[in-house]
């Protein structure tokens, strides 16, 4: 298994991060997570990847972060797009996101530098909790999410400092402005985002949105940028109904999560529309009424049988309310309608390890494999594989797993040493015990390490300094 690009340069970052960083409490304090979804970041996927190609550049390449938090703002730095659900929270059309995302690969394309200095195209890609919405808010509490947390303070940090000169600004606004062009999306997004926040320029820089204090924006830049792309063959063209409905459906989706009070108001029982009773669905399952919730997801799943990201709803309700025995069903239907999605996967996982049956953790350890096979660093599935190895008695791989989910998590030291633990129980020149002795190499290994790695013929003598 390769090892996390993101860390394979950490040691040049952590200068640069170390001096930007927030206290994690202060990053909780701000409202702000890192959130993964499948069906939202499939939804930002399909605005972005267009852009990043159109703009000569490999979409794999290219992070996407969705950032909870309920600021206006979006921000790119080498290999990295990130965007903030306040901002997709008041956008009103899935144009206006992606000319957004569109001005944010401009500066990528331009090959603009943060306002500290030219950023480490490693430095910005933090732990990513990977369970979901609502399974991120289940795991808030617990010792492995604050320890995310703590691996990700710098990243917050990051986000303050970023920011442009005017000239940048305009020079982005100019390659957003070709970006759509040639992807064939109308630029008119983009222009009424700018204009619908241009008051924001009276403003002083602490009342200002995040985005605005780091993008500037003034009239002259709006009226440039409107002349050009009024003058392009696709500005009059609209947004297809398809992307129209998952836009709404990513909307609400978000309201019931994170707003799940103003939710069950903005969607009410008369509006019988998929997007309301989805978001009804899941602000009854925040607010803690699980039987309100599955009572209008069995209605949704009867209307929509080969919905995914329904069925994986129902069963992380069940797990989460103590039913997991229920949710391995809906949790299995979303892995088989979605195979390629490790996020499902991990779900899945997790409920089978957690049943009181040797043969579902044998598959759900074969869950979790197949989800860190798809996403190599992910780091719940790595904490749940060690827990799972731990319980059949297999402690080389319940270290080596411990040690996966530290190196994830940019935990050298715990890394190195839980590494070297499991290569105390693994079989010599096996591939988990090779993989143990990678992540000693790639974890800042003492002189000791080294030298009883020399001993055995791991490394060359000559390697020692």
């Amino acid at each position: 298994m390769a090892a996390p690009k993101f860390w394979s340069r950490l040691a040049s970052t952590l200068a640069l991060a170390a001096s930007l960083a927030l206290p994690p409490a202060q990053a909780q304090a701000q409202g702000m997570s890192l959130i993964r979804d499948t069906e939202i970041e499939a939804t930002l996927r399909g605005y972005l990847d267009p852009l990043i190609e159109a703009a000569g550049m490999e979409p794999k390449n290219i992070e996407l972060l969705l950032i909870g938090d309920k600021d206006l703002n979006a921000f790119a730095g080498p290999g990295v797009v990130g965007i903030h659900t306040g901002l997709i929270l008041e956008s009103d059309t899935p144009n206006q996101i992606q000319g957004v995302l569109a001005h944010e690969v401009g500066h990528l394309a331009a090959g603009h530098a943060a306002r500290s200095g030219e950023m480490n195209r490693a430095g910005l890609r933090p732990f990513l909790l990977t369970m979901g919405l609502g399974v991120l808010a289940a795991l808030a509490g617990s010792g492995e999410a604050a320890a995310g947390l703590v691996s990700s303070a710098s990243y917050f940090g990051t986000l303050g400092a970023m920011g442009y000169s005017r000239e940048q600004e305009s020079r982005a606004d100019q390659a957003g402005a070709q970006i759509l062009d040639r992807a064939g999306v109308s630029g008119r997004g983009l222009v009424e985002f700018f204009d619908n926040f241009r008051y924001q320029e009276v403003f002083s820089e602490a009342r200002r949105y995040a985005y605005f204090r780091s993008h500037p924006i003034s009239s002259d830049r709006i009226g440039g940028l409107r002349a050009k792309v009024e003058r392009q063959p696709a500005y009059s063209k609209a947004d297809p109904p398809e992307m129209v409905a998952e836009f709404e459906v990513m909307k609400a989706k978000l309201d019931g999560f994170l707003n799940p009070g103003v939710a069950i108001t903005k969607y009410g029982e008369k509006d019988d529309g998929y997007a309301a009773r989805y978001a009804r669905s899941i602000a009854y399952y925040q607010l803690k009424q699980p039987d309100k919730a599955l009572e209008i997801i069995d209605k949704l799943l009867a209307e929509q049988p080969e919905n995914p990201y329904l069925w994986e709803l129902k069963g992380q309700i069940l797990f989460e309310f103590g039913r997991a025995k229920e949710a391995e069903a809906p949790q299995r239907r979303s892995v088989e309608l979605m195979p390629e999605a490790p996020l499902l996967r991990i779900n899945l996982g997790q409920t089978l390890i957690a049943l009181d049956d040797p043969a579902k953790l044998d598959e759900g350890i074969a869950e979790l494999r197949k989800a860190v096979t798809q996403e190599d660093d992910n780091a719940v599935a790595w904490r749940l594989l060690a827990v799972a190895y731990d319980r059949k008695g297999e402690e080389g791989l319940a270290r080596l797993a411990t040690a996966e989910y530290n190196f994830a998590t940019g935990q050298a030291e715990k890394a190195r040493v839980f590494a070297m633990r499991a290569r105390e129980k693994l079989a010599k020149d096996s591939p988990q015990w090779r993989r143990a002795t990678d992540i000693v190499l790639a974890s800042q290994p003492s002189k000791d390490d080294l030298r009883d790695l020399a001993k055995e013929g791991s490394i060359a003598r000559g390697s020692i300094r």
